[in-house]
């Protein structure tokens, strides 16, 4: 038995796909391959508690969150109030800090991202015996990097990194942050094209870049409605009775600029000019820039916007979730900020086409055409063209939804990413042995 400290930035109930990975990875790798994983994190919930005291935390000894899905989840309180100058040279006090050779630009950077836990240091190096053979942290560029490094150095063992890397948000490109990357044994990268500009615009060594894909759980969202154990519809509980054969249109993710929820709020008028029978839904924490928007568009004649967020949600796989991906004629997210796109494969895993932006990763997982659309970033007009071209033509929708479902079966599950995961482990481990 080989065992494994995680250190996430976040996790369940955080809902990204950065936490969802780990889980999952977690959750598999102790069923199917005997690994003992300790979880370490922080107790965020939301971003904005990443690195402000108003953000949401889990408070208090909360036994639904010390343990998901019979995985014990450590969890410590994020340190706010400290100063940047104050918790640098507290780092550098710290045994084993000093060998990382990283900049005090770097190290203040990263403190002001959050979250910072200095206390999480001080547990670790307080123990007297640390048994890992591996250390594993997401996602970039968080402070958790910097505690996976320390606790690395300190018991000499490999540690590697997922760092999510969005190459195409301009703000993950400062060379002074990714000097960080190159202190890692081996980088876990989504997609070929990350590995590709990490190696020539970053100058990482190609040997510390394994490239393995994201997943899905392809049988929960390909079996929706399948069981007389799962009779739940969505346009049946919240479409007005006379809509129910309307069309509906999915985003789900941050409803954040980057991730390209307010470009699909704004191609709705756009949208609605061609097709008046078509209902949007958003699923995913929001934003303020959101809220903003999407008050402006609920005003207009033929609007028919429905919106969760997490607070609406009973987990990862809330039925309202599942059956919404599975009614859905098409799912739309426009992103600049994916380093892969899980929920590409959770609307091919259920059959239906989507639509995403011509920019970063996207391009290497939307085969355009083949299984889905791409779209200019940011450009309601060009959104909206999609989107219609799809609402009007049934046998396309469903060419591309088949391709992707298929494609997703064969070569996307979990349990595929695990397996991958798996050796990438077994061979850092029997090098350093």
């Amino acid at each position: 038995m080989n065992n494994i400290l995680y250190l996430p930035t976040r996790y369940f109930p955080s809902i990204s796909g950065a936490e969802f990975y780990f889980q999952r990875m977690a959750e598999i790798l102790t069923a199917n391959f005997n690994y003992k994983i300790d979880i370490y994190t922080s107790n965020a919930i939301d971003f904005k508690a990443l690195r402000d005291p108003k953000g949401k935390v889990i408070m208090g000894n909360n036994r639904f969150h010390n343990e998901v899905n019979s995985l014990k989840v450590n969890r410590f309180s994020i340190h706010h109030n400290i100063s940047e100058e104050e918790a640098l040279q507290k780092l550098k006090k710290t045994p084993f800090f000093n060998s990382l050779d990283l900049s005090d630009n770097l190290i203040r950077r990263f403190i002001k991202n959050g979250p910072y836990l200095g206390n999480l240091i001080d547990y670790f190096l307080k123990q007297e015996l640390l048994t890992y053979d591996l250390i594993h942290t997401t996602f970039y560029p968080y402070f958790n990097l910097i505690v996976s490094l320390i606790v690395g150095k300190s018991i000499n063992k490999p540690v590697i990194c997922t760092p999510f890397f969005h190459f195409s948000n301009p703000r993950y490109s400062d060379s002074t942050l990714i000097e960080i990357l190159k202190k890692f044994d081996m980088i876990i990268a989504c997609t070929n094209l990350e590995k590709e500009v990490l190696i020539k615009n970053f100058k990482i060594q190609e040997d510390k870049i394994k490239v393995i894909s994201m997943g899905v759980d392809y049988e929960i969202f390909e079996s929706v409605h399948s069981t007389k154990l799962n009779q739940y519809y969505f346009k049946q509980n919240f479409f007005k009775k006379k809509e129910k054969k309307y069309k509906l249109v999915l985003y789900c993710g941050n409803k954040n600029y980057e991730k390209g929820a307010l470009t699909v709020l704004k191609s709705i008028p756009y949208i609605l000019e061609k097709i008046k029978k078509v209902y949007f839904v958003f699923i995913g924490p929001p934003t303020k820039a959101f809220n903003h928007e999407l008050s402006k568009i609920q005003k207009l004649r033929d609007s028919r916007i429905i919106n969760f967020t997490p607070d609406n949600l009973t987990g990862y796989y809330d039925k309202k979730k599942l059956t919404a991906f599975k009614e859905a004629d098409l799912f739309v997210m426009p992103s600049r900020s994916d380093a892969f796109g899980i929920a590409f494969l959770e609307a091919w895993a259920a059959g239906i086409p989507v639509i995403g932006a011509q920019i970063g990763a996207t391009p290497e997982v939307i085969r355009e055409n083949i299984d889905g659309l791409l779209v200019t970033f940011d450009d309601p007009i060009d959104t909206a063209q999609k989107v219609i071209k799809l609402l009007k033509n049934k046998k396309l929708r469903k060419k591309l939804g088949i391709a992707g479902q298929l494609k997703v079966s064969q070569n996307y599950t979990w349990e595929i990413v695990a397996e991958k995961t798996h050796q990438t482990y077994q061979n850092l481990i029997k090098i350093n042995e």
